[in-house]
């Protein structure tokens, strides 16, 4: 089947090929590596608050006015009173959000490491201090409070007009920065039993993990319910049942053979395709079309001694071009001849899109085309 195709050749190819999705399949993995136990996760914090002590970089208060609500409203209950219709102008106050990742089994007066973002418009976060703020969760519980010296990556310096900016300035982060005050109740194993879930649900690898389970454990010990989850029997005793996931964890399974797949970044042009992809027998026609339209101005002079006068008009020359096109014959057993055969066609990347989906629209393509 021919598929002609016009594409301009204005980017680069770029053909990215997932040497981590290309291992083979008698590669074995440990277990804690492809699957977690259910139940044991992180959890996500956020708070509002203040950054003080920069340089003249904070918001502009006249543009940002929550900025100075959260500062008054701070004073107040700090027993300051500003004056009402009090013009604050401050540049050295940033309105900034707080975010955190709770981990699991954590526990009152253990530290994290937060984020600090503005969302005014300051300048810059470089030098200043987050006053104390509380990080709440999903349910609205606070689960920690963050306060502490901001460290930002990048710098930045503005004279006469000009600025020379090395990084993002707008966001910082201090180390140990947040404090656990509440923890997050995990049920591990209550009722004798936990659960596996497979990072990517597939039945023939959940079938191997529960096989290596069972024959080194006993049988009886794993049980498929679908292709991503497995539920387990543990032993009684919290220290039997850590030990017990611990050699689960570090156990090794081959992995199945993983699905043919092609998946396309039609914004930047990359292609990422695995190991089993393959193509069958067809023929691709390329071929490029461009026109180029160019357009010069003419000056008309009238003659001497006469009364006209000089006129300017415009001169428009259209040209087309067009490549013949290249008719080549595709046929590949594997991802090497796959990729030496898509090279051969000459394609830009707007071009192997359209070629990618016309193969796979005659059936040429032995896999599935995902387009992000």
């Amino acid at each position: 089947m021919n598929a002609f195709l016009t594409c301009g050749r204005l980017l680069r190819l770029t053909l990215v090929l997932g040497l981590a999705a290309c291992a083979a399949s008698a590669q074995a993995e440990r277990i804690k590596d492809m699957a977690s136990i259910q139940g044991v996760r992180l959890n996500q914090l956020v708070g509002y608050g203040l950054v003080v002590g920069l340089d003249g970089t904070g918001d502009q208060t006249i543009q940002t006015p929550f900025t100075i609500q959260s500062l008054t409203s701070m004073l107040m209950q700090m027993g300051i009173n500003v004056p009402p219709g009090t013009n604050l102008r401050l540049r050295n106050v940033a309105a900034v959000m707080v975010t955190a990742t709770l981990p699991p089994f954590a526990q009152p007066g253990q530290l994290m490491d937060v984020t600090v973002s503005s969302m005014g418009n300051a300048r810059s976060l470089r030098g200043g201090t987050l006053l104390m703020t509380p990080l709440k969760g999903a349910d609205g519980q606070v689960y920690g409070m963050a306060q502490g010296n901001l460290l930002v990556g990048g710098f930045g310096a503005s004279a006469s007009g000009s600025q020379v900016q090395v990084n993002h300035l707008g966001v910082g982060r201090i180390s140990g920065g947040a404090t656990v005050e509440r923890a997050v109740p995990v049920t591990l194993g209550q009722d004798d039993s936990i659960r596996l879930g497979l990072h990517n649900a597939d039945f023939s690898t959940a079938r191997r993990v529960v096989d290596a389970i069972n024959e080194r454990f006993g049988t009886g010990t794993a049980a498929a319910v679908d292709g991503r989850t497995i539920q387990l029997r543990t032993p009684p005793g919290s220290d039997a049942r850590v030990a017990f996931i611990a050699e689960v964890e570090s156990m090794n399974v081959s992995r199945a053979e993983t699905p043919a797949k092609v998946i396309v970044n039609s914004r930047t042009g990359s292609v990422v395709m695995n190991r089993a992809v393959t193509v069958d027998a067809c023929a691709v026609a390329h071929g490029n079309l461009s026109v180029v339209i160019s357009t010069e101005p003419v000056i008309s002079q009238p003659g001497p001694f006469s009364s006209g006068r000089t006129v300017q008009a415009q001169r428009s020359t259209v040209e087309i071009q067009q490549e013949s096109g290249m008719l080549t014959m595709v046929e590949g057993a594997s991802l090497a001849e796959v990729v030496q055969a898509l090279n051969a066609v000459g394609a830009t990347p707007q071009d192997l899109l359209a070629i990618l989906q016309a193969m796979k629209s005659a059936g040429a393509l032995r896999a599935e085309l995902e387009i992000i």
